[in-house]
């Protein structure tokens, strides 16, 4: 997810940029009905959903540096990044927590950030400010769960491979948990200091 904050924006819609990024939100709905086409008596297609899954991490790379590079940094584009992010982690929890390839702790740890993040967002509204910009921490956060979730998938294998990435995979899913958190917190910190300068002020 990369930050798009520090230039012009435009306020054209069908931009690179854009289309990418609604693509990735196309692609949501296709990962989660693949990885659990298996709890409702379909073929296995977890390496379908691996791909759906490396498009996605590729585009999202792609729709900010893209954007930065034509000058087609958007507020459409600063609304569907973070928004793909957010609904691409939340399908997949959905999914690895259904296959129970995820405890339901992390889940639940995770889902507890998004929803402090959603009280953040709608006392910064009633403030008359827009939502918190992405940080470094928060890219950084979704960064190394995109790493997980698909190694975590790939952990429901037997043998070696699956092994290995069960290693790495819990490695990354433990980072991005902590670095989730961290961010959130900072995201917290943001919104009480915006607020008392708002009370301050009056």
């Amino acid at each position: 997810m990369e930050v798009q904050e520090t230039r012009v924006q435009t306020d054209r819609v069908l931009t690179i940029p854009n289309i990418l990024s609604m693509a990735r939100l196309v692609g949501v709905p296709l990962f989660l009905w693949l990885i659990l086409r298996p709890e409702f008596g379909g073929p296995k297609s977890d390496g379908w959903a691996l791909l759906v899954l490396m498009f996605s991490g590729i585009s999202d790379y792609l729709d900010g540096k893209l954007a930065r590079r034509w000058n087609q940094i958007s507020s459409l584009g600063r609304l569907l990044d973070p928004a793909a992010d957010r609904l691409y982690i939340l399908s997949t929890l959905v999914g690895l927590t259904w296959r129970e390839i995820l405890p339901l702790w992390l889940t639940a740890a995770l889902l507890a950030r998004e929803l402090m993040l959603l009280v953040m967002v709608g006392i910064l509204r009633r403030h008359g400010y827009p939502p918190p910009q992405v940080n470094f921490l928060g890219k950084a956060a979704t960064f190394n769960l995109m790493y997980a979730f698909p190694l975590l998938l790939l952990s429901d294998a037997s043998g070696w491979l699956g092994s290995l990435a069960a290693i790495f995979g819990w490695a990354f899913a433990g980072w991005g948990t902590t670095l989730y958190w961290w961010a959130g917190i900072l995201y917290v910190v943001q919104v009480r200091r915006l607020v008392k300068a708002d009370v301050v002020a009056d």
